[in-house]
């Protein structure tokens, strides 16, 4: 995701907005703008953020990822990067097995993503990188 890298808070968000611009005008899209739009595509409730320009100055610097909606829809981008590489390994199952089971993908995904956001901010708050296999284990008791 080399595109998001050195990227401001309001640069990305304008990669959000111009992604779900050209979904709409049905215009040609690389393949990462293919994959925001199809997130933003599942969450109705941000599309008039993304298409006001009072979206790009909204302070949800200190919300969680339930109050913050481009940190919520980066946690999916970054579970089905996960998921497509099946990295951790195992991932994928844990998803196909909560999927069924909650007879929904994305709501799968909902969970999947809290239990993400919970270890990237625990591996921040120790300076270190999050432990896949203790990830993973959380996963499994979804």
């Amino acid at each position: 995701m080399s595109m998001f890298a050195d990227q401001s808070r309001d640069a990305l968000r304008a990669t959000w907005r111009e992604a779900w611009r050209k979904w709409r005008e049905r215009l040609p899209m690389q393949a990462l703008e293919h994959q925001i739009a199809d997130v933003i595509a599942e969450h109705p409730e941000y599309h008039a953020l993304l298409q006001d320009d009072a979206g790009l100055q909204q302070d949800d610097s200190a919300g969680s990822a339930s109050e913050n909606p481009y940190l919520h829809m980066g946690l999916h981008l970054a579970l089905r990067e996960q998921l497509a590489t099946n990295r951790p390994a195992g991932i994928a199952a844990v998803r196909s097995r909560l999927a069924a089971r909650l007879a929904s993908a994305h709501a799968a995904e909902h969970c999947m993503i809290e239990v993400l956001a919970g270890v990237l901010w625990e591996s921040q708050r120790r300076g270190s990188t999050p432990d896949d296999q203790a990830y993973l284990e959380r996963l499994r008791r979804l």
